[in-house]
């Protein structure tokens, strides 16, 4: 093993393994739930129209569920109701974000998570198999549900991400969590599989099997998961090899651009010392609105909202765009789709390296995003050719899910772990909700402005609507961007002078 390498793996311990496989299942297993509902949508459709039976699945009767209850006359209503429960859900998981990272500052992180995650897989059962089983169909019923789960749900994010800011110093947190960000699009792919491989005996059995491990995942980490070093007697500590504990580095969210001196978790390499045994006042948690007006919070949140509603579009329409537009067969497109997320895993894990080498995230930001623009125009003039397609999916899920992967995770808990924050450390889960949150109300109201746009004026100009999204997304972090471009220049100026 070579010297760099041993050096970066020696800086953890199998407790930071641990907390680092923990979070990222815990959010795959979530992931997995959600993308079951998008890979069901036409069983659960076809149930609530008055179809005609499908003879070769006894247990499949719409024509007998419509007698009974008649939810809805044809397919095109039920798939209106099934958009707007994807919008329910979205705008009450934002609404949500912002409540539940406030409640895991104030709260045992642990708690918070494991009742996020089992709370929504009663939910989800309830929902898609319960219901089902007796028999029962109510509207107000499902979108009561949806409203719960959307809350539930919400609960997850800010808490893993406070516990990989917790693990996880500043020195190589890109990488990390450009890795450990692959846990969305790992999850769409489980889900992906869990639902197929048992939709053939009813849509039911697809909620019934992932909700099913959900809960199991979330017993494991309520009986497995360290929410902190300190829990086990270790502290984190940043610094240089042969700097002193005075010394530090300059961070990488900074209110200015002049080194000074710090005593906080910014720096260098990344350490574990033993705890010294002392009593310490617990930090208090930093309010809601303290924690929006912190440097940087309220420019990454717009951006991401932008940049959210792009990612989430390719979530939700993809499959449905490739069917229509290139008439190929559902599940074709459900497996050609996957790219996106290939290139998404991709593209956070080597953007958050670059960032780390540079010790600035927003030049990365700013470079991916441009590519992006261009990547979406490309895509959208694709030939009817399922290896070019996947070839330019890869390359746009790089350059959008890239970004929208490093704002979500490595750039929150650096927001969460500033310079600004000096006198309280607790504020990682509240800024990431404020960050997941703001975008989570772009991803709800960016899917009826999807469908708007492809039903008035086409596919085309949904694409180049993604371009516009973008591009406001690098506006909103363009003084950002301007500010560490010349705070680099400065430094490699005054590197040349030493030399």
């Amino acid at each position: 093993m070579s010297p760099l390498c041993d050096g970066f793996l020696s800086q953890y311990t199998h407790h930071h393994l641990v907390a680092f496989f923990l979070t990222f299942f815990s959010y795959v297993l979530l992931h997995s739930s959600r993308k079951t509902f998008s890979n069901v949508k036409v069983s659960i459709s076809a149930q609530w129209t008055p179809s005609v039976k499908n003879d070769s699945s006894p247990d499949f009767s719409p024509a007998e569920t419509w007698d009974e209850n008649k939810l809805f006359a044809d397919t095109e209503e039920a798939t209106l109701f099934l958009g707007a429960l994807d919008t329910i859900f979205l705008f009450s998981y934002a609404v949500g974000l912002y409540v539940s990272g406030v409640i895991g500052d104030r709260l045992n992180l642990r708690y918070v998570l494991c009742f996020g995650l089992c709370g929504s897989a009663v939910v989800e059962f309830v929902f898609g198999t319960l219901t089902e089983w007796l028999h029962f169909y109510n509207i107000y019923f499902y979108c009561s549900m949806w409203v719960l789960n959307g809350l539930l749900q919400s609960a997850v994010w800010p808490c893993v991400v406070a516990v990989m800011g917790n693990w996880f110093g500043k020195s190589g947190r890109g990488f990390v969590f450009g890795l450990w960000s692959a846990c969305a699009s790992v999850g769409n792919i489980l889900g992906a599989v869990l639902a197929s491989s048992v939709l053939m005996y009813g849509y039911e059995y697809a909620f019934l099997v992932t909700s099913s491990v959900q809960f199991a995942g979330g017993v494991v980490v309520f009986f497995g998961l360290l929410t902190s070093p300190k829990e086990v007697g270790l502290v984190m500590t940043d610094l240089k090899p042969g700097e002193r504990d005075s010394d530090s580095h300059k961070p990488l969210i900074s209110d200015d651009e002049e080194e000074e001196e710090d005593e906080g978790l910014t720096g260098g390499n990344y350490s574990i010392q033993q705890q010294e045994v002392q009593i310490e006042t617990p930090p208090s948690a930093i309010g809601f609105c303290q924690a929006f007006c912190l440097p940087g919070v309220l420019p990454y949140s717009l951006a991401y909202a932008c940049l959210k509603l792009v990612n989430y579009s390719f979530f939700f329409w993809l499959p449905f765009y490739l069917s229509r537009t290139f008439g190929w067969k559902e599940a074709q497109a459900d497996r050609l789709s996957v790219w996106y997320d290939v290139g998404g895993i991709l593209g956070g894990t080597v953007q958050g390296l670059i960032s780390d080498c540079l010790g600035k995230r927003a030049p990365v930001l700013a470079v991916s995003l441009v590519l992006a623009m261009a990547s979406l125009v490309g895509f959208s003039h694709s030939p009817n050719d399922r290896v070019v397609n996947a070839v330019l999916l890869a390359v746009t899920g790089f350059f959008i899910g890239g970004p929208s992967n490093m704002i979500s995770s490595a750039i929150s808990a650096d927001l969460g772990r500033q310079e600004a924050l000096r006198g309280s450390q607790e504020a990682l889960a509240t800024v990431t909700g404020i960050v997941d949150g703001t975008g989570s109300i772009g991803a709800a109201a960016g899917q009826y402005l999807v469908s708007l746009i492809a039903s008035k004026l086409g596919w085309t100009c949904v694409f180049y609507f993604f371009v516009v999204m973008t591009g406001g997304g690098m506006v909103f972090i363009l003084p950002l961007i301007v500010s560490e471009v010349r705070s680099m220049w400065r430094d490699r100026v005054a590197r040349t002078h030493q030399l």
